[in-house]
């Protein structure tokens, strides 16, 4: 399964890489919106996880990207605030099948993962 993480927190994003890394996915992680949108034109990712806190849009606009480009991608949003906690992100994101604080334990992110990213990877 190709993970595309968009993590502006170099140590969580690190985490949660090497995480599911040994789980056996193929994992790139970026730091910023503009990198991970680089990396959609490059080819379609079968999940993606994007922290909502990044700057500006940034989050919503790779999401918005990837649902134009690679429909079948899914996002699972992360979150360190409290915004989007009343569940607007799967009204404003036709992708979006999760929706997670960044405390969030590695094993239940990579539980979530695998269970919307199995069913992307088999299409």
């Amino acid at each position: 399964m190709d993970i595309l993480i968009v993590e502006p927190n170099v140590d969580l994003g690190r985490l949660w890489k090497r995480h599911l890394d040994r789980q056996g996915s193929r994992v790139t992680l970026v730091h910023a919106a503009d990198a991970a949108l680089d990396r959609l034109r490059a080819g379609r990712a079968d999940i993606i996880v994007a922290n909502l806190d990044l700057p500006g849009s940034g989050a919503m606009a790779v999401a918005d990207y990837a649902a134009y480009r690679h429909p079948a991608t899914k996002v699972v949003f992360v979150t360190g605030s409290s915004v989007f906690s009343d569940g607007t992100v799967f009204e404003m994101s036709p992708n979006a099948c999760a929706f997670l604080p960044t405390s969030t334990a590695p094993d239940d992110l990579a539980a979530v993962i695998a269970h919307h990213g199995d069913r992307v990877a088999k299409h």
